[in-house]
């Protein structure tokens, strides 16, 4: 993965949700290929300030700051471990995952690795600016 230490930092800030940090507990922030971390937080509502998403699903902003035109996706509609390519025209700057399992956002439009990419756990993950354009994305297996 070619991630620059900006957006990795960018990366693992957004992923740390504001009731952790008032909490103290500590962030968990996955990279690469999906396995079994997952968030200290389990199932969450949105932290406040920050857009919601229903439980189970995967929810897509085409504005960094969870603004612009919002995509939703959810386990029944997704075929698990495929690549989704997001519709033609259509991309994504800002997401948060509820569905339960790791995602991986993909630069490329194929779910090629030649491009950035990042996994994020699905127990409640709020990136309110990605590091790069989603153009598809993959739901993992727990």
């Amino acid at each position: 993965m070619r991630t620059t230490v900006l957006a990795a930092a960018l990366a693992a800030t957004a992923l740390v949700p504001a009731t952790a940090l008032a909490s103290g507990a500590a962030p968990a922030v996955h990279h690469g290929p999906p396995g079994h971390e997952r968030s200290r937080n389990a199932a969450q509502a949105a932290p406040a300030g920050l857009a919601p998403c229903g439980a189970g699903e995967l929810c897509l902003w085409t504005k960094p700051g969870f603004s612009g035109a919002t995509q939703a996706h959810e386990l029944s509609t997704v075929d698990i471990e495929s690549c989704v390519p997001l519709p033609a025209g259509r991309h994504a700057q800002a997401l948060v995952n509820r569905t339960g399992r790791p995602v991986t956002t993909y630069q490329s439009g194929e779910c090629a690795e030649t491009g950035e990419f990042e996994t994020y756990p699905g127990s409640g993950t709020w990136v309110p600016r990605s590091p790069y354009t989603v153009r598809a994305f993959k739901i993992w297996e727990n």
